[in-house]
This record gives C-alpha cells, sequence and structure tokens, in this order.
C-alpha cells in the first residue's frame, strides 16, 4: 500500500494513550498487520461474544472497542477501511466454518464503522477531535445497522416476529437503544485508547 493511501495523522498520533506503531515514513507491513488483526478481533468479538444483554444494538461495543485500538497503534488515514477488510475477511472465515454469526445488525455496525470513523476524522478541532469523530461515527454507524434490521423485520428475516407486526413491537424502543449504544460505544472507544488533549498541547501549555 502506497503512504498516500495511508499517510499519517499527526493529530491522532498525538493523543494517542499507547505508543504507535506508524512512524513518519511509509506504511510498514507490521502496521497493516495489525490493522488487519484489529479487524479481525473485532469480528470474532461481535460473531462469538454472546452477553445476552437484550439492548437492540449493543453488541456495537465489540466492534468499536478494538477498531479504536487499531487507530492508537496505526494512526493513518484509511486505517478504518483495512481494518473493516479484516472484519470481513473474518466473517467470512467464520460463516465458511459453520459458525452462528450474529445478526445482520450487528454485521452492518461492524463492517461499517472503521470507513465511517476514516471520514470522522478528518473534522473536528485538536483535542476534541477523536471524542466527536468517535461518537459521530458510532451513532451513524448504529442508525445505518438500525436500517438494515428495521428492513429485515419488516421483510420477515432473521428470526424473531417479522412483518408490519414484528417491527412495530420493535422499533419503538430499538430507535433509542440503537442510538444510545452507538454514542456510548464511541466515547468508550476514545476514552479507552486517546487523549483529551494532545500531547504537543500539554508540553507547550506547561512550557508557558
Amino acid at each position: 500500500m502506497r503512504d498516500a493511501i495511508l499517510s499519517l495523522d499527526d493529530e491522532l498520533r498525538a493523543t494517542s494513550r499507547v505508543p504507535a506503531l506508524a512512524g513518519g515514513g511509509a506504511v510498514r507491513p507490521a502496521e497493516v498487520a495489525t490493522l488487519l488483526l484489529a479487524g479481525a478481533v473485532a469480528s470474532l468479538l461481535t460473531n462469538l461474544v454472546r452477553l445476552r444483554l437484550g439492548i437492540p444494538g449493543s453488541s456495537i461495543v465489540f466492534a468499536v472497542f478494538p477498531i479504536a485500538l487499531g487507530f492508537a497503534l496505526v494512526p493513518r488515514r484509511g486505517a478504518g477501511t483495512v481494518m473493516a477488510g479484516g472484519a470481513l475477511a473474518t466473517t467470512l472465515a467464520l460463516w465458511l466454518a459453520g459458525v452462528r454469526l450474529d445478526g445482520v445488525g450487528a454485521q452492518t455496525s461492524l463492517l461499517l464503522t472503521g470507513p465511517l470513523l476514516d471520514v470522522a476524522l478528518r473534522w473536528g478541532a485538536r483535542g476534541w477531535r477523536p471524542y466527536l469523530a468517535f461518537l459521530a461515527a458510532g451513532a451513524a454507524s448504529n442508525a445505518m445497522a438500525f436500517v438494515v434490521r428495521g428492513a429485515t423485520k419488516l421483510a420477515g428475516v432473521g428470526g424473531g416476529v417479522g412483518g408490519p407486526r414484528g417491527f412495530g413491537l420493535w422499533w419503538p424502543r430499538a430507535v433509542g437503544s440503537y442510538a444510545v449504544a452507538g454514542l456510548v460505544a464511541g466515547l468508550i472507544g476514545a476514552l479507552a485508547w486517546f487523549h483529551f488533549r494532545s500531547r504537543d498541547a500539554d508540553v507547550s501549555g506547561g512550557a508557558r
């Protein structure tokens, strides 16, 4: 992969809580492997861990946490799309192995969170940036998951009570749950792996 595709995000690296693997030079194979592994872990957590909390949309937490770590370790633009590729490959491997996958809503948030973060992390003020980006991406990802899951409910696909009746029973509770779960997952990911202020800002502030 060319450096132009995965260019270094200096501001994101400055807020990471863990030592970044990425430097200012070309993308190294170890960085790509780390991103693919983070996507694979997100897929494994999403599809294999069953907490059965009864909270629609809550599985996004399993996707956001390792993806956020991937961005902290390899703070490069486009890293989320690479992680989505790792998640997709792992999910397909689980499916081929006969593993019962999580629902279509969970798969949607799993595959969209990384690319949405790629977009969201291009905007935002220094310091606030990862927090706003993760909140926005988490909410947007789960909003899309809600739409996809709702469509399958209406079509009577995916288990449970389907059709208009099933959708009517499901959506009043799910719409708020999906929104809150997306925001909470984004906040957890940002708090776990990123500082609120960049280290550069802390150093310059202390020097005054």
